[in-house]
């Protein structure tokens, strides 16, 4: 069977590759990045109508001072954030199933969004809403990752960053699939492997069904 590699940081990395597992997938972790908290302090929440969420990272590394923003609804990219939030005990106003822009472009205009984001942030494409980002975790990168097991086999990505990033790490692309969670991902992935697509929501499970996919439809050059 072809191998899926989960390149995500932990826990979801783990989390995917159990999902993958249940779908009949031969998976493993590489994570290429590692995940810790920012110091950071919240401003007052009177300041904000609501949360601009874009990964379960905000919410697992955010700390005490995010706690401290219970009282402000959430607008959350993708399930899994939601999910996270939710389960932190925050209110979910909006739930996006595609991208930033199609979530911010589906609710009100002109709200005043605090965003609990990554150090590495990409910038929405002209926001309607005000939106004032504040890092509070930072990704970063493992030295050398063990990719022996990436010939032949079939990548998940989980974000642009991860694309550039096993983009420098790979040499020989050709006989590797890129199964990515969104455009943009698949997009920083770059050329020349066996085949980039992206998953028609960014969701986890959108995503395995693509790499199933591309395991039964593709094979190693």
């Amino acid at each position: 069977m072809r191998r899926v590699l989960v390149l995500r940081p932990e826990p979801g990395a783990s989390a995917t590759v159990e999902r993958a597992r249940e779908r009949g997938l031969e998976a493993v972790a590489i994570p290429l990045f590692t995940v810790e908290p920012v110091e950071w302090e919240a401003p007052e929440p009177a300041g904000f109508d609501g949360l601009l969420l874009t990964s379960a990272n905000a919410v697992r590394h955010g700390g005490d001072a995010l706690a401290g923003l219970r009282a402000l609804p959430v607008y959350a990219v993708g399930q899994a954030t939601a999910d996270a939030a939710r389960d932190a005990g925050f209110d979910i106003a909006a739930t996006g199933e595609a991208d930033i822009e199609r979530l911010l472009d589906s609710i009100e205009v002109d709200l005043r969004l605090l965003h609990p984001c990554g150090a590495d942030r990409r910038e929405p494409d002209q926001p309607r809403q005000r939106i004032t980002p504040i890092p509070v975790y930072r990704a970063n990168p493992i030295e050398r990752p063990d990719l022996a097991a990436a010939n032949g086999a079939v990548a998940l990505v989980h974000s642009p960053r991860a694309g550039r990033r096993f983009a420098e790490l790979v040499g020989d692309r050709a006989s590797i699939a890129i199964a990515a969670i969104s455009p943009a991902a698949a997009d920083a992935a770059g050329s020349g492997w066996e085949a980039v697509e992206a998953a028609q929501q960014p969701r986890d499970d959108a995503l395995l069904a693509l790499a199933a996919r591309l395991c039964n439809n593709s094979r190693p050059k």
